[in-house]
């Protein structure tokens, strides 16, 4: 398997650049062949450029990108020219898009998932109360706000939701033009975060076909409700199996969460390609992804 690398210590420190090294580390030291890409192409000009140093294998290999959530355009060049390279990442450009973009698979995730309002204008904002109710939790189509506290993504009056939508709007990274207002579902929950946000009981789980990859809890630290019982587990992950059934797409990350009345829900979905890996161990999650293209090769061996 090929890893394509954005860890580099030419940008600031953060706390994405942190993971990608983490990540990058982890993959390297169960033996993955890691080839270092520019974050952008402002350097280099084109993809072409940017996987240069990157020999084309002897037959089709499968690849994996680390880094920073790219635009569309950004994704289908790196991807064409891995696939040049007879390297193909796991996920297509339909694909990604498809777990990125929260409202393409909430359409298929249905029940599965809190109730959701797609709008492109703040006058769309009334019709999205009378559907999902007040207060409604508010976020872009790729991230919401919640490092920056429940005031940045949360809506209490029609006032407050007009405003978030145009904040929202105005970080096209964030929202691709879509705006997600989403009924609120409270979770199970026991911290707050700094800004006030609280940290809600909820799990991150790596799929691929299906097949349970890792998982962790989501938030860092320690907390007195990240322990799950045997059955517990059993109903996270069985959701999370479920979920990747619905959407379709080979590898997969998806959040679950606990309501404060028990039930479980998928909170939303991601490219594990760009998703935080949260407090899902390392080492046995690498063995579970590099475990994909050992099976692969038996198969077209027998």
């Amino acid at each position: 398997m090929i890893i394509l690398s954005e860890d580099s210590d030419r940008l600031p420190p953060s706390a994405s650049r942190q993971e990608n090294h983490t990540v990058t580390e982890a993959a390297k030291l169960l033996g993955a062949k890691v080839y270092y890409i520019p974050d952008d192409f402002s350097l280099c000009g084109t993809a072409e450029n940017a996987l240069w140093h990157i020999p084309k294998q002897a037959e089709e290999t499968l690849g994996i990108w680390i880094g920073y959530i790219p635009t569309l355009s950004r994704y289908e060049a790196i991807y064409a020219a891995a696939l040049n390279k007879n390297i193909r990442l796991l996920n297509n450009p339909t694909e990604h898009l498809l777990v990125q973009e929260c409202d393409r698979a909430c359409e298929r995730l249905q029940e599965l998932t809190p109730e959701t309002f797609i709008l492109t204008h703040q006058n769309q904002c009334q019709s999205a109360i009378e559907k999902v109710g007040l207060p409604a939790f508010v976020k872009g189509a790729v991230q919401s706000r919640k490092k920056h506290g429940w005031k940045a993504c949360v809506a209490e009056n029609l006032d407050e939701l007009e405003q978030l939508t145009v904040q929202l709007l105005s970080l096209e990274g964030r929202t691709r033009g879509r705006v997600l207002v989403r009924k609120l579902v409270k979770l199970r929950y026991s911290r707050t975060s700094g800004e006030g946000f609280p940290l809600g009981r909820e799990y991150r789980v790596f799929l691929y076909r299906q097949k349970v990859l890792g998982y962790g809890y989501y938030w860092d630290g320690d907390d007195p409700l990240k322990i799950l019982s045997e059955p517990e587990k059993q109903q996270v992950l069985n959701l999370a199996k479920e979920a990747a059934r619905r959407v379709n797409v080979p590898y997969i990350a998806i959040d679950i969460g606990q309501s404060k009345n028990g039930r479980w829900l998928v909170i939303e979905t991601g490219d594990p390609q760009f998703s935080g890996v949260s407090q899902i161990p390392l080492l046995p999650l690498w063995n579970q992804i590099l475990q994909i293209d050992r099976e692969l090769k038996c198969l077209n061996l027998n």
